[in-house]
């Protein structure tokens, strides 16, 4: 029988779909078409193995990839629908259901999700708050992801001891409710199959041929489910099949374990390695690019990416002075594509935290390109950047009654709906026709009398944490306001990258804010249950403040400038061709034109506490990253990075370092990269093509006139490129000669036209 679907397969693909017999490992590197081989390969069974569908089990890890499968192969063989092709957690459910005697489960149980589990706990822990339910049943699902129960050694997980008898609680009170959570959907099957030779022995006999797609993303408990299925230690002979690549295994934060993949040869003994090395994604010099990174790894069964599609163009470095001009650099290349004939939606903008992208998102509206953040919401609308907003603006303006109403009771004081209402009308009734007098603060203070005990003291801590902040705010405002020469430094440096020692930032006030609210412990409790980045995006909010002074003005200045971006972004709206800024975990799966991978820097990218096993997942995320482009890579790296309200120098990846000459190189390269590469230090040749100064120098040049909003009407005596920075110095009608950057100062200063 001729198989025509066999014809559009390369040599080790067809490899791969015809073996049978031993285990089979596929390594199917990225841009690879391992999905065609799962798919044409259940095909071919069922068509020549004349293996019966119903005996063929496929899973993998989302329901998006299992349909995906599932309509793939039976395209090419009808018969495939029979086939059991489920994600792990689905097959879990029908295997409970169909022996829920035996797991103690009622055959009509529900899955509890993350929440029910806290409330669950709640009511087996009498006493623990919401906070401490959902972390302790975060643990509870990392200890059934290894298969480890309460009578387990469970201290990777506990810090205090008291675990296992939460645990067991929890699981006493999951029980008698007859249902099941998400973990017990692969740790329950396990325990079944361990223990009763009879079920173990007719699941072994239903699946003749077990199937794993991405496998090296998954965990503990789903190997040995797929030990027990397969019978690999009774000799069962059912054919087990793992497709995965080990040097895109980077979700460890999830459980998974990339020693499943690496040690399946030992785990199966005689099994068969087919390497599928034919990428027909990304050109050839990228490729070399990602080849140069990951192969630092020593942990990796090793392969090397062989592009079908030519060598292509040289994947570039650009070295850049700070966030902003990374920024400024991303947007300047889109322009220039997009008005060359390209897309918006050729490209990708990757970073490794969620918290980078709002640079970006800043820039783009100001520039008007269109864009879209997958896998999170755009950067203001994030919750915990909306509730530390609101706090700056309750601040700011006591009669703000959304703000109020946001925050009165986040964290948590016992002031719920009935109460605030009570505060508003008793703000309204004292105001009377003069608005200038409804205070919501005064309000919450002077009526916290007529409310609940609870409500009352919650009030009294709120109350007075608003009054310390505002006091210390008007505090530093009239350091400002009261020195005439600091608070010109002030302004000056507002909208500039420069720090000046002579005066406070609005950063240093925004941390105290979020610190004495105790939002960043309240979201941090988030962030250790659900893997979210919170916490970061509130430093990187405290970061954009450090260019604007500890002030009254300052804090408006802020409020309003944030405001604005808002506006442009429902100005903007939501286009079908936008440029995609997205976190480098998830852009697995996914490819684009022209990619740019930001944040090269030590600390940033690897994260700084990442070293061992941690460090090589970070690293195989870059390769991932580099991987996800088809045409053309660019990579920055940034001198100086505002961090924690601070400008800190930054050293260049470690990473970029191991890669090597790989890369041509744009911007001035740092001495420490230049002599691990081999490049040279200084200014690289195209230097001028990154960021050319010649327009900048014909606009601010000697002898224009201008005026500034604080120092009146001047003239340019100077004008040049220093350091790389344009410099001008102008001589003002008043005396004063005072020296600008005009590429950051120009807000305050307008140019005379004649």
């Amino acid at each position: 029988m001729a198989f025509e679907y066999l014809e559009t397969l390369n040599p080790e693909q067809t490899e791969a779909v015809v073996h049978n017999g031993s285990p089979l490992l596929i390594l199917a590197g990225a841009g690879s078409g391992k999905t065609r081989v799962i798919t044409t390969k259940i095909a071919y069974l069922i068509q020549h193995e004349a293996v019966q569908p119903w005996s063929i089990l496929a899973v993998t890890f989302t329901k998006k990839a299992a349909n995906e499968m599932r309509e793939r192969a039976v395209a090419l063989e009808p018969m495939a629908s029979e086939a059991q092709i489920k994600t792990f957690h689905s097959f879990g459910a029908w295997f409970l259901r169909r022996y829920a005697e035996e797991a103690g489960l009622d055959p009509n149980f529900t899955v509890y999700d993350d929440d029910d589990s806290a409330s669950l706990l709640m009511k087996a822990m009498p006493g623990m708050t919401k906070k401490q339910a959902n972390i302790a049943a975060h643990k509870i699902s990392l200890c059934k992801d290894y298969c480890l129960t309460p009578e387990d050694d469970l201290s990777r997980f506990d810090e205090d001891g008291e675990l296992a008898e939460i645990y067991r609680a929890y699981q006493e009170r999951l029980r008698a409710t007859g249902n099941a959570d998400f973990g017990d959907l692969i740790m329950r099957p396990v325990q079944i199959l361990n223990k009763n030779d009879q079920i173990r022995k007719q699941m072994q006999h239903r699946f003749r041929v077990i199937m794993v797609d991405e496998y090296q993303d998954s965990n503990v408990a789903q190997f040995m489910l797929l030990q027990s299925l397969s019978g690999v230690q009774d000799g069962s002979g059912t054919y087990v099949c793992v497709v995965g690549d080990d040097d895109q295994s980077i979700y460890k934060f999830r459980g998974a374990e990339v020693q499943n993949i690496l040690r399946f040869p030992e785990q199966f003994e005689g099994t068969k390695i087919i390497r599928l090395e034919r990428n027909y994604r990304s050109t050839g010099k990228i490729l070399e690019a990602a080849d140069a990174v990951v192969s630092n790894n020593v942990d990796r069964l090793g392969k090397t990416l062989v592009a079908e599609r030519g060598e292509g163009k040289d994947p570039v470095l650009v070295f850049l002075d700070n966030q902003d001009k990374e920024a400024a650099f991303c947007s300047q290349l889109i322009h220039k594509a997009v008005e060359a004939g390209a897309f918006y939606s050729d490209f990708a903008i990757l970073y490794r935290t969620n918290a980078q992208s709002l640079g970006f998102e800043t820039e783009f509206l100001h520039e008007q390109i269109p864009y879209t953040v997958v896998g999170s919401l755009k950067f203001y609308e994030r919750e915990e950047i909306k509730d530390t907003l609101s706090y700056l603006s309750l601040l700011a303006n006591p009669r703000d009654e959304i703000a109020f109403a946001r925050i009165v009771n986040k964290p948590v004081r016992g002031v719920g709906e009935k109460s605030q209402e009570k505060i508003v009308a008793a703000a309204h009734s004292t105001a009377g026709a003069l608005l200038e007098n409804f205070n919501l603060l005064d309000s919450a203070e002077n009526c916290s009398e007529t409310l609940t005990k609870k409500a009352r003291e919650g009030l009294k801590d709120f109350c007075s944490m608003m009054k310390n902040l505002r006091s210390y705010l008007d505090e530093k405002s009239g350091e400002i306001e009261g020195d005439p020469v600091t608070e010109n430094l002030a302004g000056a440096a507002a909208g500039t990258n420069e720090e000046s020692s002579d005066y406070e930032r609005l950063s240093v006030f925004i941390q105290k804010v979020i610190e004495d609210s105790e939002l960043d412990k309240f979201h941090k409790a988030q962030d250790d249950v659900d893997g979210t980045s919170k916490v970061q995006n509130m430093e990187e909010l405290v970061n954009s403040a450090a260019d604007y002074p500890l002030s009254n003005k300052g804090l408006l200045d802020f409020l309003d400038s944030i405001e604005l971006d808002r506006s442009l972004a429902e100005q903007a709206g939501e286009s079908a061709d936008a440029v995609t800024l997205i976190t480098l975990h998830n852009t697995k799966g996914l490819e684009f034109n022209r990619v740019i991978i930001t944040g090269l820097e030590g600390g940033i990218f690897p994260r700084e506490d990442k070293i061992g096993d941690e460090l090589e997942e970070e690293r195989r995320l870059f390769y991932v990253g580099i991987t996800r482009a088809k045409d053309e890579l660019y990579i920055t790296s940034c001198a100086m990075r505002r961090l924690y309200g601070h400008t800190q120098p930054m050293m260049p990846s470690p990473f970029l370092m191991e890669a090597g000459g790989v890369f041509k190189v744009l911007g001035k390269v740092p001495l420490v990269y230049a002599r691990a590469s081999g490049s040279g230090g200084g200014f690289s040749e195209d230097e001028e093509e990154l960021s050319p100064k010649a327009e900048i120098l014909e606009k601010w040049k000697k002898g224009v006139r201008l005026y500034h909003d604080d120092y009146g009407y001047g003239q340019i005596v100077s004008s040049c490129a220093d350091s790389g920075e344009v410099v001008i110095e102008v001589q003002f009608e008043n005396g004063g000669r005072k020296k600008f950057l005009p590429e950051y100062q120009s807000k305050k200063l307008d140019i005379i036209r004649d």
